[in-house]
């Protein structure tokens, strides 16, 4: 393989994300825009879905798991009364209710759906099994049984009742959650079925949607300095951790991967990013007067 090719920039630029492209897809128009050497993004989200996608550039690659592991926030709609194959409106509908819940047995279905539950991914998701994922072997129309997983849902509300088909909710939840599986569970819980109609992702650890650039300002802005300004610094992916600044010799220990010292301190064994003359020059765990690196960032 050949080198990639590219500008050594690093940084973040958050993306409002339209329906109709994959994430990857996003990722590669906004690598293009700037010319960058290396992309990627902080949490997939499904091509019909929209809202915040963090694009990492450069050495903000090295702070995609901080942002992937914060909470985020998810707005969507779920048709009540079908069953889909995706769990969304994508699929075919393979099983129909008459039924329609009243907005007080919405709210007390909701409960089992709050603090830490185990969740059961859609057939079409990106889960591997054997080596294959999920999606793949769905389309070729085997049934798969997959094995639930842990999720956090910090909270699940009502936020809108539009008609008897559809309820508006709002979920804050943690790393790896499906809101299609939240849908197709709470149908089932209430007896009617359910899939999700649309999803919004309003925000993910510091991003917000709200502050994401369209795909198509970032084709009318591409390859200039002023798109070069949306970008967000490195740091900001690293919202969560505490700041401890390094004395000059502790910077250079650091940027060679050794431990080095800082000035300032932190809870002992707590994960902290430790920045010089004011740039992050590492990611690791405070231990009484110094910081032992497990990430070490090359600005």
């Amino acid at each position: 393989m050949g080198r990639k090719t590219g500008r050594d920039i690093s940084g973040w630029l958050i993306v409002d994300k339209p329906a109709g492209v994959t994430s990857t897809a996003v990722v590669g128009k906004v690598r293009w825009a700037l010319e960058a050497k290396k992309a990627g993004h902080a949490g997939t989200l499904d091509p019909a879905a929209t809202g915040v996608l963090a694009v990492a550039l450069g050495e903000a690659t090295k702070t995609v798991p901080y942002v992937t592991d914060a909470l985020k926030c998810y707005r969507f709609a779920v048709r009540l009364g079908a069953a889909t194959t995706t769990d969304d409106a994508e699929g075919d509908v393979i099983a129909t209710s008459d039924k329609r819940p009243s907005d007080a047995e919405i709210e007390a279905a909701l409960g089992a759906f709050r603090g830490e539950i185990m969740q059961v991914p859609p057939q079409f998701s990106a889960v591997k099994v054997e080596g294959e994922r999920a999606y793949d072997l769905a389309r070729e129309g085997e049934r798969l049984d997959l094995a639930a997983r842990p999720l956090w849902v910090e909270k699940l509300e009502i936020a809108g009742r539009p008609d008897a088909d559809t309820v508006l909710l709002e979920m804050v939840c943690g790393k790896g959650g499906y809101v299609r599986s939240v849908a197709r569970d709470l149908g089932q819980a209430l007896g009617c079925l359910g899939h999700v109609l649309w999803l919004r992702r309003e925000w993910s650890g510091p991003f917000e949607a709200k502050d994401g650039i369209s795909l198509e300002e970032i084709d009318r802005l591409a390859r200039t300095e002023v798109l070069d300004a949306r970008l967000l610094p490195l740091e900001v992916g690293l919202d969560g951790l505490t700041e401890v600044r390094a004395t000059a010799e502790g910077a250079v220990r650091l940027k060679n991967g050794n431990p080095g010292q800082v000035i300032t301190g932190a809870e002992f064994g707590e994960e902290v990013w430790v920045s010089h003359q004011g740039r992050p020059i590492a990611v690791g765990q405070y231990r009484g007067g110094e910081v032992h690196p497990s990430r070490v960032f090359n600005l």
